[in-house]
C-alpha cells in the first residue's frame, strides 16, 4: 500500500516541474489578466474581504485581480504565515503599502496592517482536480485556514492557477480542504458537491 504522504510528495514534484515549464513569462502575465477577467465574469463574489497571496516562484499571479477588486472599493488582504501547523492570518493590502518579507521570503503586509477576515480566499496550488481537490506545497497552511474559516462562517475558496495544473486525481486526505470553485486562464467551474 502507497503511503500517501509520499504519493503527495511524488506529485508535488510532477506538479512543480509542470508549472514551471507549462508557460514563459509573457505567458505567464496573461494568463493572470485573464484569469481576473474570468473571475469577474463567472464568478459571483459575496461582499466582504477579499485575500489574495503574493506569487511565488512560477505560481498565478493573482495581484491583477486583487488591485482591480481593491479599485472597485473592496478590502483586499494577504496572508502572513505564522509557525507550521498554525492557520494563516490576513492583513490589509493595498497597492502602494510596504511590506516585509515574511516566512519562506514571501512578501507580506507589515505587522501594523490590520487583520482582515476574508469573505473570499483566492488560494494558490501546485495542481487540481475536477472535484476541487488542491496540491499545496505540504506545510497545510491553507488547509487548517479554510477549516478555521468554515467553521466560523462563510467563506468562498477559489483556487486560481493555470489550465496546465489540471490532473485527474490529487492525492488526498481527511483533512484536505476542497476548494468551492476553481478559476484558470481557459475556464472556470464551480465544485459540485460542495
Amino acid at each position: 500500500m502507497t503511503d500517501p504522504r509520499e504519493a503527495k510528495d511524488a506529485a508535488r514534484l510532477r506538479a512543480r516541474a509542470l508549472r514551471d515549464a507549462a508557460l514563459d513569462p509573457d505567458a505567464r502575465g496573461r494568463a493572470s489578466h485573464a484569469v481576473r477577467e474570468r473571475v469577474l465574469a463567472d464568478v459571483p463574489l459575496p461582499g466582504g474581504p477579499v485575500a489574495g497571496y503574493w506569487p511565488l516562484g512560477s505560481e498565478l499571479d493573482v495581484r491583477p485581480l486583487l488591485v482591480h477588486l481593491h479599485e472597485a472599493g473592496r478590502t483586499a488582504a494577504l496572508p502572513v504565515s505564522g509557525p507550521k501547523g498554525t492557520p494563516l492570518t490576513f492583513r490589509a493590502w493595498t497597492p502602494d503599502a510596504p511590506l516585509r518579507e515574511g516566512r519562506f521570503g514571501i512578501r507580506e503586509p507589515a505587522e501594523d496592517a490590520a487583520e482582515v477576515v476574508p469573505a473570499v480566499l483566492f488560494v494558490p496550488l501546485l495542481a487540481f482536480d475536477r472535484r476541487g481537490h488542491r496540491l499545496g506545497y505540504g506545510a497545510g497552511y491553507y488547509d487548517r485556514t479554510l477549516a478555521g474559516l468554515r467553521a466560523r462562517g462563510d467563506v468562498l475558496a477559489v483556487g486560481v492557477g493555470f489550465a496546465a495544473q489540471e490532473v485527474d486525481a490529487v492525492p488526498h486526505g481527511p483533512y484536505d480542504q476542497p476548494l468551492d470553485r476553481i478559476v484558470t486562464e481557459r475556464f472556470s467551474f464551480e465544485v459540485m458537491g460542495r
